[in-house]
């Protein structure tokens, strides 16, 4: 999965002549920016002319970068890894996948955005807001659909199946 992942990332991201980012990662950046909308603040965002990230901006102040290591697919591919480890039914291993994989996605659109405005109102916690507080919430959610999947449909040596 990672190597398919990094094939993706070569073919789609520049440098030169224009640093362009994946597709991926600018879906992040733009759906977070219609969340912060939705939530009520102004925001724009735009590929970084110096580096492959988006800036994000609230309330016409530069709050945060959307980089790769941004966009949930890192975790994703972590998160599938883990419940194809622990396999349980076929079919049950893949809809597990596909909808533990769409929610880690969502959750990381709200985390980023809620970020970002959270960035824009407490500038001083950032160190805390982001290497802390943030990560908490996608890797806690990650470890919660894990437990679950160990729980409820991974075969287990002990389960007679």
């Amino acid at each position: 999965m990672v190597g398919i992942y990094n094939l993706y990332q070569n073919k789609t991201q520049e440098k030169e002549p224009d640093f362009v980012c994946s597709p991926i990662t600018k879906n992040v950046a733009k759906q977070t920016e219609k969340l912060i909308t939705f939530f009520g603040y102004d925001a724009k965002t735009m590929q970084h002319p110096k580096e492959l990230s988006f800036k994000l901006l609230v309330e016409n102040n530069y709050v945060a970068r959307v980089i790769e290591g941004c966009n949930s697919i890192s975790v994703i591919i972590l998160f599938l890894a883990f419940i194809i480890a622990f396999s349980g039914k076929i079919m049950t291993t893949i809809l597990f996948g596909v909808i533990g994989s769409v929610l880690i996605y969502g959750i990381n659109i709200v985390r980023i955005a809620i970020l970002s405005i959270g960035l824009l109102k407490f500038p001083k916690q950032e160190t805390l807001l982001h290497n802390l507080v943030f990560p908490a919430i996608i890797y806690g959610f990650i470890i919660l659909l894990w437990l679950i999947w160990v729980k409820k449909y991974a075969y287990s040596v002990n389960k007679n199946e």
